[in-house]
């Protein structure tokens, strides 16, 4: 028992050792977050690039989730967008108008726009702002295909969008004609034109300029009325995390098309050669990657359902002799279902060189598929009986009008149907019967 008192002693420091570590490590996490709730007056930074779509929403939901938790003085959205969809800047504007913190939009920076879906969302901020050299306005809804709405959908669609932006206006204490005006006629407006109508409240050339107009500025939040003081705060930026950076990715137009495409030449090839795996896998991951994203798009379904349909043409295609023209009818409908597959929608148009590039690679790929079919349909076959068919062949015997020849190294039956064909004159194979061959006498 006395040599293993050693090891029992250093087993019990090495405990100590460890628990006194692990309270260490519990002391230092309580005071980074005694010094996080602790922190300095700041406020929070959002920035949005494109088009207004539900990863968009998601971000901004988080962020100002994240300012309130915070407890930020407010949260600067920085706005560069065409447009988007509908539905998610409802839920963008929703979130403002329950946010406990002051919410400002600032389209920025120079060049910039606030379009569409942008310019409902700027207005309906506690704060809106621009920079020099950028614009607001032209917000005409369009239908969820991008299609220009006709008829009496087009009078209760704009009616809707009239009515929405107008309340949105006049509970910000903002220009409702011009408003009117924005989503009737899609009329625009320079950031002075815009401070002047009054549908914005400041314009500043840079965040640290619009942090120093801030302060001193009352806002109405739900809790009341509120001043901002924001003399001395620091920005705290928050991004978009891995998750929504790879959505946000996918849900472009022209990736979400480019998924498609893949997911769709993959299972082609995987059905057209059973058992090569890799193009299934690949395949089947990018369409249920573009599924996701043309639904978070609201796409086009009859655009969709072309495109399908061509694949389903060129498919056909390998098992059934058209001499090309399901080829040619994928080709077409693969060009329409990708023409109205994301048409119009602010922001959210398919890139003409995105389309026409791959339009054309598909096309081609396929049009050598199938050509390559076809030939090989057409070709005379070459092994086999069939390939005896134009041979030359010997006789070993006489034929009157039966006897043996040789060919391609076997002695075969034959029947000749012009004359008597002596011992080693040659005959050429014109067809097969059965198990023999009829030949014909090789004139010279």
């Amino acid at each position: 028992m006395g040599p293993q008192r050693p090891y029992v002693a250093r087993k019990q420091i090495m405990f100590r050792i460890f628990r006194l570590s692990f309270i260490l490590l519990l002391f230092v996490a309580g005071v980074m977050a005694s010094l996080a709730s602790a922190e300095g007056p700041h406020i929070t930074v959002l920035r949005v690039k494109g088009a207004i779509n539900p990863v968009t929403a998601s971000y901004i939901q988080r962020g100002i989730g994240s300012a309130e938790a915070s407890g930020a003085l407010a949260v600067i959205i920085q706005v560069d967008t065409p447009g988007g969809l509908d539905s998610a800047m409802r839920d963008i504007i929703q979130r403002f108008q329950a946010s406990t913190v002051p919410v400002v939009v600032y389209v920025s920076p120079a060049g910039a726009r606030a379009a569409s879906a942008g310019t409902f969302i700027t207005m309906a901020a506690h704060v809106a702002a621009m920079a020099p050299n950028t614009a607001i306005g032209a917000a005409h809804p369009v239908g969820g295909g991008g299609e220009e709405i006709s008829g009496t959908m087009q009078e209760k669609v704009t009616n809707d969008a009239v009515a929405y932006i107008k309340g949105i206006a006049n509970q910000r204490k903002r220009n409702a004609d011009w408003a009117e005006k924005a989503v009737r006629e899609s009329v625009s407006a320079t950031e002075e034109e815009a401070l002047k109508l009054g549908v914005i409240d400041l314009v500043a050339p840079d965040l640290p300029s619009l942090v120093a107009s801030l302060d001193g500025r009352a806002v109405s939040l739900p809790a009341g009325s509120k001043t901002l003081s924001t003399t001395g705060a620091a920005i705290q930026s928050v991004g978009m995390n891995w998750m929504e950076d790879f959505l946000f990715a996918i849900t472009d137009p022209n990736i979400a098309y480019i998924l498609l495409s893949l997911a769709l030449t993959g299972l082609f090839l995987e059905l057209s050669n059973p058992g090569a795996i890799l193009p299934g896998i690949v395949g089947g991951i990018a369409l249920l990657l573009a599924l996701f994203a043309l639904g978070m798009l609201q796409a086009n379904f009859a655009g969709v359902l072309l495109i399908f349909f061509a694949f389903i043409l060129f498919l056909v295609e390998l098992w059934v002799a058209s001499h090309g023209m399901l080829t040619i009818g994928g080709i077409i409908s693969l060009i329409v279902g990708s023409t109205i597959l994301f048409s119009g929608v602010p922001g959210l148009e398919l890139s003409f060189w995105v389309e026409a590039s791959v339009v054309i690679a598909i096309s081609s790929f396929f049009s050598f598929v199938v050509g390559a079919v076809v030939r090989a349909q057409r070709r005379r076959a070459t092994t086999g009986r069939e390939g005896l068919i134009g041979k030359t062949a010997v006789a070993r015997s006489a034929l009157e009008p039966e006897g043996m020849v040789f060919v391609e190294g076997e002695r075969w039956e034959a029947i000749v149907d012009d004359g008597r064909v002596e011992p080693g004159e040659e005959v050429i194979v014109r067809s097969i019967d059965g198990l023999k061959l009829r030949v014909a006498r090789l004139k010279s």
